[in-house]
């Protein structure tokens, strides 16, 4: 793993999008994306450049199971407003949050990923070390999957609907081992309370038990720190 310390997440996001410049100088078609606040900075910094992504394609690492495209809590909302209005690409997938056949949708995006490998995935990094929405115990084999969200998840995605109920209980994510086939992955973690997550993605044993520790088997990760976020390496 390659570990950059930045300062905050502006410059945090100047770093990203330069990585993310330098995988379109060398011939990148897909990039894998991410929602929520840790890459905001990024598509901020992409969005205000010169970068065309036109004839690029993206795959979202996952959605809520529930709700449309076009709920504002939505994940494909979310990439919407931050980063497709401003930057289109040529084609946008996210999983269809509608499809009430969790396996049906499963492997309509395993046939995605496998037809669009991507160059470039970023990821954020939860707490508990989830990735995606693959927590503690999600197997390393995994590949796109319907899964029930745990209370923490629950509770931390809360602020962003107006009471805990209207949250969805599931989402659709890619697996772990979906995930590991990015030729190359970039995570972003900011603030103390992602510390412990950190230490344990870097310098833990590689178990189930913390998600992210699987990343130290991938030949081609960067990761991008603020110095409270690194503060227990």
């Amino acid at each position: 793993m390659k570990i950059i310390r930045v300062k905050d997440q502006i410059e945090g996001g100047k770093v990203g999008a330069q990585v993310f410049a330098d995988t379109l100088a060398n011939g990148a078609q897909v990039f894998g994306l991410a929602t929520g606040s840790s890459p905001i900075s990024i598509y901020d910094t992409i969005t205000a450049s010169d970068m065309d992504f036109s004839d690029k394609i993206s795959v979202n690492l996952d959605e809520y199971k529930g709700i449309a495209g076009t709920h504002e809590q939505s994940y494909r909302y979310f990439m919407n407003e931050h980063f497709f209005s401003k930057k289109p690409f040529k084609e946008s997938f996210v999983p269809d949050g509608l499809n009430p056949d969790g396996e049906a949708e499963a492997a309509r995006y395993d046939a995605i990923l496998e037809k669009n490998p991507r160059d470039l995935q970023i990821l954020g990094l939860g707490r508990n070390g989830h990735i995606g929405f693959n927590e503690p115990g999600t197997s390393f084999e995994s590949t796109t999957h319907e899964v029930d969200l745990t209370e923490s998840t629950i509770e931390a995605n809360a602020r962003f609907f107006t009471n805990k109920e209207e949250v969805p209980k599931q989402a659709y994510s890619m697996g772990i081992k979906s995930i590991m086939e990015a030729k190359q992955i970039l995570v972003v973690a900011y603030g103390a309370n992602k510390a412990d997550a950190v230490k344990a993605m870097i310098d833990g044993p590689v178990s189930e038990d913390v998600p992210a520790s699987v990343l130290q088997k991938h030949a081609n990760v960067i990761v991008i720190l603020d110095e409270a976020a690194a503060s227990k390496l």
